[in-house]
């Protein structure tokens, strides 16, 4: 009687942590930031700029409004054979139509 009581619990505890897993999940899921297609197209246009190189790292530094655009800033760590560099790349937008007006990059050692 005992052990299955234990063998109930066990599964109740077990169904119960599951559960708040996918739904931990679902939530992370669901959080994606506003950057998110910027930093997609920053990545897409420094692989295209850089072909020969591989993307190490990824930072989004911030978003600055001015007037009636945003500028999304990013900076990339890039590895092309020995050579390590760093892009930073600025990508400017119409705020109310979300049109891309232009993408800047700046390439940096540190």
């Amino acid at each position: 009687m005992i052990k299955k009581v234990f063998i109930t619990v066990g599964i109740v505890i077990l169904a119960t942590t599951v559960s708040m897993n996918i739904q931990a999940n679902t939530y992370a899921e669901d959080q994606v930031p506003a950057y998110a297609k910027w930093g997609k197209l920053a990545v897409k246009e420094t692989q295209t700029k850089y072909p020969n190189a591989t993307l190490v790292d990824y930072l989004h530094i911030g978003s600055e409004i001015k007037e009636d655009s945003t500028i999304e800033r990013f900076k990339l760590w890039m590895k092309d054979g020995n050579k390590e560099f760093g892009v930073f790349i600025n990508i400017k937008y119409t705020t109310s139509t979300g049109k891309l007006i232009n993408i800047e990059f700046q390439e940096t050692s540190q």
